[in-house]
């Protein structure tokens, strides 16, 4: 096993600093995310009911089509209320961009701690600048994929969620019952997760090109040009 050398000067180098900013930013991403909660509110008058408060609470992973509004009254509006549920199951584009967050915080430790005390088997060994190489580019891409369906899995959310929910309630239709939309959580910390999602993308595609330069792939044609250059010298070309 190698031995430890604690350097921390890759750290002051951009490929050190921006996986530390990776670290930090994934770090965000999950958590503005992974444990929101929310509730969507209505106001319901029917047969023995004035102005009744009903809610229907949601949170991470959001299978709304499993969330349920509280009844009005015991009685059920008389008998005319039926249960309501909310719709969309968004649980996949949610968990995929959470699971991924935490993925890329978990490689951005290990990293760190090679670049760290590990600094001169990294530059030795090319296999690590490769595999490092890869999983980045990987990454970058999985960002991409992962903000873009998650932001539009967030306005699907809104959206059944929000006052267009009130149309499709059944119950509300019955005789003598009427409901008005009242109000729903806010999602702010929601958008800000969408936000890191785009800023992990940018960090992670800008990074491909300092980690490139530590490959061989980037100093083969350095390394050919410079034997060239002496061959010609010596043969006084």
């Amino acid at each position: 096993m190698a031995p430890l050398r604690v350097d921390f000067g890759l750290l002051m180098e951009p490929l050190g600093f921006i996986k530390v900013l990776e670290w930090i930013f994934s770090i965000f991403a999950f958590a503005t995310c992974g444990g929101f909660q929310g509730e969507t509110t209505l106001l319901v008058s029917c047969k023995g009911v004035a102005n009744k408060t009903i809610t229907a609470a949601f949170a991470y992973p959001f299978r709304l089509n499993t969330v349920v509004f509280s009844a009005p009254d015991p009685k059920r509006c008389g008998g005319t209320w039926t249960d309501v549920y909310l719709v969309g199951d968004f649980s996949s584009s949610v968990q995929f961009f959470v699971t991924l967050a935490v993925l890329a915080f978990l490689y951005c430790m290990a990293a760190l701690v090679v670049y760290i005390g590990y600094k001169h088997v990294y530059q030795q060994n090319s296999k690590f600048p490769l595999t490092d190489l890869t999983v980045t580019a990987i990454t970058a891409f999985l960002w991409l994929v992962g903000t873009f369906a998650w932001a539009k899995a967030l306005a699907d959310i809104k959206m059944s969620t929000g006052a267009s929910v009130v149309p499709g309630i059944e119950a509300c239709k019955a005789p003598g019952t009427t409901c008005r939309f009242a109000s729903v959580t806010s999602m702010k910390t929601l958008n800000v997760s969408v936000v890191f999602g785009l800023l992990n993308m940018l960090l992670w595609a800008g990074n491909v090109w300092f980690v490139y330069k530590d490959t061989n792939l980037h100093n083969r044609p350095n390394r050919i040009s410079q034997i060239t250059g002496v061959y010609s010298a010596q043969r006084g070309i």
